[in-house]
């Protein structure tokens, strides 16, 4: 097996700590790497553990990590969540229910950050007034991150009502010529909403990090 080298110093450099992407891992390294946490007595972040691979992993290391299958995610000796709150500095705003896995990585890698945000889910553009609704709550936010797939309108029509900066983060929902996420990236990409920033398709934890980010710039250190 290849050797795994953790950047255990990434928060203290960069901000936002290293995650343990799952997906490309066999259970072996994942095990190693839980290992190795324990041995540095410090948390860990895993992304894209699907549920079919944790239930693999031994019993030992599951009973280390708190898994959400929703969201894919792990958490070892960490911050697992913090309770949603009116005056939250993030709001994650969500087109439809189906997003709701990646709301779920934001949301999860923001707490894990110990950082709070308050979720939105369902309030996407085919029945705007549901957007309309919130929009007093959203105001009171410091930063919008904004999921959708389908054609992605949510990040756009959310860019023309607000002043906060938003993070659009495209996903894979929808069928037909949404192209498992390729037409709401497009769409975020071309948006004629000035300033719309966007991450990859389904990049929860890359919005969340970039939120983190542009949280802790605003704040006098």
């Amino acid at each position: 097996m290849a050797d795994i080298i953790i950047d255990f110093e990434r928060r203290a450099r960069c901000g936002v700590e290293e995650a343990i992407f799952c997906a490309s891992k066999s259970t072996d390294q994942i095990e190693k790497i839980v290992k190795l946490g324990e041995q540095q007595q410090t948390s860990l972040l895993f992304t894209r553990l699907e549920k079919s691979k944790y239930a693999l992993l031994s019993l030992q290391s599951q009973q280390k990590l708190d898994y959400c299958a929703t969201s894919r995610t792990a958490i070892l000796n960490g911050v697992v969540e913090i309770p949603q709150v009116s005056n939250s500095p993030i709001a994650i705003v969500s087109g439809g229910s189906s997003d709701a896995s990646v709301c779920q990585e934001v949301l999860r890698t923001l707490n894990y950050h110990g950082i709070g945000a308050t979720l939105y889910e369902d309030v996407g553009v085919s029945a705007l007034w549901r957007l309309t609704n919130i929009l007093d709550e959203l105001n009171q936010a410091k930063l919008i991150i904004a999921v959708a797939g389908m054609e992605a309108a949510l990040p756009t029509v959310l860019s023309g009502l607000i002043s906060q900066p938003i993070i659009a983060v495209p996903t894979s929902v929808g069928y037909g010529v949404s192209a498992d996420g390729q037409l709401a990236l497009n769409a975020c990409l071309g948006s004629c909403a000035a300033g719309l920033m966007t991450v990859n398709i389904d990049n929860g934890f890359g919005a969340a990090c970039a939120a983190i980010k542009m949280i802790n710039s605003f704040t006098p250190q």
